[in-house]
This record gives structure tokens, sequence and C-alpha cells, in this order.
């Protein structure tokens, strides 16, 4: 087992895919998140996730019920108000890469708990962004 993760929209959704044949369409996706202590869902990407899998609702029924299974390593992740402002803040500080709230929120949560790891298909922003009181630690993309 690895430490805890933070789950991004396009990180979950790679993991999760699945082929035809219910093999992993992404395994490497997939290996980052079945070895990860704790898997983090913000509740903004969760919202996202839901929007990427609307032609798909027992994917998302599936994932929800993960989620929120007690014997999980999922934990479901609320926003506080002050990670709100902070997403706006990464925002503005990364404005060239037009975060926009999910992702800021993925960054604000980051330092708020701690965890600098991300399961992420956005490498661009998440490569790019600092978090820190002084902008300066990197993230630590999966896979």
């Amino acid at each position: 087992m690895s430490g805890p993760v933070l789950a991004d929209t396009g990180g979950l959704l790679k993991a999760l895919a699945r082929t035809p044949d219910s093999k992993p369409s992404f395994p490497e996706y997939q290996v980052a998140l079945a070895t990860a202590s704790t898997v983090i869902v913000p509740a903004l990407v969760l919202a996202e996730v839901d929007y990427f899998l609307r032609e798909n609702r027992a994917a998302m029924r599936k994932l929800v019920a993960e989620i929120f299974d007690p014997k999980t390593r999922y934990q479901y992740e609320l926003p506080l108000p002050s990670d709100l402002v902070r997403a706006l803040e990464f925002d503005a500080k990364f404005k060239e890469l037009n975060l926009g709230l999910v992702d800021g929120t993925v960054a604000a949560l980051s330092e708020r708990r701690s965890v600098y790891r991300v399961l992420t298909s956005d490498r661009r922003d998440f490569g790019a962004i600092r978090v820190g009181p002084h902008f300066s630690r990197v993230l630590e993309l999966l896979p």
C-alpha cells in the first residue's frame, strides 16, 4: 500500500474505466487507485464525475456506493468555505491555466489535508500548480 491520494476527475474516471471485457482501460490509473492507503474524493470532483457518467448511471451508482461504504479506503471530502476561498486564490495565482473551482479545490484540499499526491490525467495544470503558504510545494502526479 502506498500513502493517501487525492482523486481528480480525469484520474478517477480513467481508474474506473473498463474495456468491454471488464479489464481496466488504463491499468496504471487503476493500480494507483487500488494501492493508495486512502483515496480522498472531493465533493466537487464527484459532481464532475457524475456529469461525465451521465450515460452510465450504473457505474455512478457503484462508485457512490463504494465511496460511502465504511469498509473501503475512500473518504468523501466536502469543501470548507476556506477551501473555496483558497481555490479562487489558486485560480487567480495561476490565471493562465484557467483552473476553475474544481481543480482549485483539489489544490486547496491538498494543502489542508497535507496530501500532495494527486491521481490525475491533467498533467498540464497540476504539474504547474504549487501549493503551500508560499506556493512552493509541487504535487506528485499519479500515475
